[in-house]
């Protein structure tokens, strides 16, 4: 029996503030370019304001991309295009510079944060600072076994709840939140798949890289046999992730959650932060109001996840490498957003309101 009680989650959240929201629209139908003329900036910039409590709104100046990394047993079935195992590969990529988020940070001046949950190798072959949330070495295989134990589940949940106040302590203003797995997109069309009540093959898709008909038959036999063991555990979040999800997907989850406490705004990447999130709607209804979807990735799954939240992705770039990429590239266009409803001037005719009022209330 888990002594963490999800519950408290929805009293915890709270929603960006509505009249900071509203002062925000106001100031923005005063300034020089017209109400709409920004598209989705204009949206972007009055969210930020109410996320911060702040008109004019904060620049984001001090951004940070946090991944979780994990393997997942149900790579053994050759549902993934990389072999079983092979996340700590990626991860010493990331670490090392060669991978597509790792170049895009360096670019943008972003650090980035790894944090393995279970990775399938040696924790002594990687930094301190990388492996010291870890809960175990690798997933068990969802089709036929739990993901965790429960007391791992809680542990992992726990992790990603402390990652998140160690973010928002040491003062980082907004995070592009991904994943670092093999065999991630397996358990996330699951958890997808199980929570908005449909059929194995509606959710899943090829991966970060790209898949054969063969391995996409496969993992559709995967997920539908792991849909089979969700199912029974429903209405218990936490079991849940312990039955087809994975250390890193609990604590994902548990950050999306700890973040919104903390009035945290962040970015989601792919599928599996996506199927996360849906969990985390689960726990506390008001949380989606703190994300932003980056990107359509083209997985399935995480279309019908972001659909069920209403959460409509900033970008459509056809990118589904993963590992926070997609996120990254939507960092410049929140970072415009707030730069243009602080810094774009007002109206002479619209400074001048003000001042009227004021005379005839004399």
């Amino acid at each position: 029996m888990s002594s963490l009680n999800l519950d408290d989650f929805t009293d915890l959240i709270e929603r960006p503030d509505g009249g900071v929201r509203r002062d925000a629209e106001a100031r923005r139908e005063r300034q020089i370019v017209p109400p709409g003329s920004l598209g989705r900036l204009d949206d972007l910039g009055e969210w930020l304001s109410a996320a911060q409590s702040a008109v004019p709104v904060r620049p984001i100046e001090r951004p940070r991309v946090v991944l979780f990394a994990g393997d997942h047993g149900i790579a053994e079935l050759g549902v993934s295009a990389r072999p079983a195992g092979g996340a700590e590969r990626l991860v010493r990529d990331i670490l090392e510079g060669g991978r597509p988020v790792s170049v895009l940070a360096r670019r943008l001046g972003v650090p980035v944060r790894i944090i393995d949950m279970a990775l399938d190798c040696d924790p002594g072959s990687l930094p301190d600072e990388v492996v010291r949330h870890r809960v175990r070495r690798g997933s068990g295989r969802i089709d036929i076994e739990d993901a965790l134990t429960l007391e791992e589940a809680e542990a992992a949940f726990r992790a990603g709840i402390a990652v998140a106040d160690e973010e928002a302590d040491s003062g980082t203003d907004l995070v592009v939140l991904g994943d670092v797995s093999v065999g991630g997109t397996t358990p996330a069309g699951v958890l997808v798949a199980a929570l908005c009540g449909t059929d194995a093959s509606v959710v899943t898709g090829r991966g970060g890289e790209p898949i054969d008909d063969l391995a996409w038959m496969r993992k559709c036999a995967a997920i539908r046999d792991s849909l089979r063991r969700a199912r029974p555990v429903l209405g218990d979040q936490l079991q849940l992730l312990a039955t087809v999800g994975g250390a890193d997907l609990a604590a994902i989850t548990g950050f999306l959650l700890q973040s919104a406490v903390r009035k945290l705004p962040v970015i989601l990447d792919g599928v599996v932060v996506a199927a996360c999130a849906l969990v985390a709607q689960r726990v506390a209804f008001r949380a989606p109001d703190w994300w932003l979807a980056a990107h359509d990735s083209g997985e399935p799954g995480q279309a019908k996840a972001l659909d069920r939240m209403a959460l409509e992705p900033l970008l459509a770039h056809g990118v589904t490498v993963g590992e926070g990429t997609g996120a990254l590239l939507a960092l410049p266009l929140v970072q415009a957003a707030a730069a243009l409803a602080a810094e774009l001037p007002e109206r002479p005719e619209a400074a001048a309101e003000p001042e009227k009022a004021e005379e005839g209330a004399e």
